[in-house]
């Protein structure tokens, strides 16, 4: 399966919790908050994306200003070609998961993936079988307030969509329930992420 699918990524550092990937292309890196998973032996690892940063290619450099007169935004890459080789994007997600022996289990592996093994965005389907358990919301709520909050909201909204129109309002019902027993003792950070599950009924 892994081999059919186009790679998102090459793992460049790894961790007992998370792990970093370089981008196969410059300013092209999985969406905040989409499922990824990390083909290794005989079991899958899965990563949530967390952040995605674009910097120099060089340990400790850092970009200069290129713009000049009507030359901004896209068409300085376009001037100077040099820069999709002299930079990269990389994108760092949180392990929340892994398949082993047939079993998917929701909490971290025994062992990080590998440098340099190939990371590939998850299908539909694949989000639809991991998230029907929502044990990994704990491990995303660990993380710091402002962060977890929009993680939680966004990977519930992409887990949400990969259901289709019918199955998103069930399942984000679901992550609700589930979001009000993790923080029942914080109304209002609770309210606050339950906004950002439907963002476009928090400006009504």
């Amino acid at each position: 399966m892994g081999a059919a699918a186009e790679r998102a990524g090459e793992i460049v550092e790894a961790t007992s919790c998370d792990f970093t990937a370089q981008s196969m292309r410059l300013h092209d890196a999985p969406p905040f908050g989409s499922l990824v998973r990390v083909p290794h032996d005989d079991r899958e690892l899965y990563g949530i994306v967390a952040e995605t940063r674009t910097a120099s290619l060089e340990a400790g450099g850092r970009p200069i200003a290129r713009g000049y007169g009507e030359v901004v935004d896209a068409a300085i890459y376009h001037e100077n070609p040099d820069l999709e080789h002299l930079l990269r994007t990389e994108f760092r997600a949180l392990l929340v998961g892994f398949r082993a022996e047939g079993a998917l289990r929701q909490h971290l592996p025994p062992l990080p993936p590998p440098l340099h093994y190939s990371v590939y965005a998850c299908s539909p389907l694949e989000i639809v079988a991991f998230t029907e358990r929502l044990d990994y919301l704990r491990t995303l709520l660990a993380q710091p307030a402002a962060v977890a909050d929009e993680l939680v909201a966004a990977s519930a909204r992409l887990a949400g969509t990969a259901r289709g129109a019918d199955g998103c309002e069930r399942f984000l019902l679901r992550v609700g329930r589930e979001l009000a027993a993790l923080l029942r003792d914080d109304y209002d950070r609770l309210t606050a992420v339950l906004r950002r599950l439907r963002p476009e009924e928090a400006h009504r």
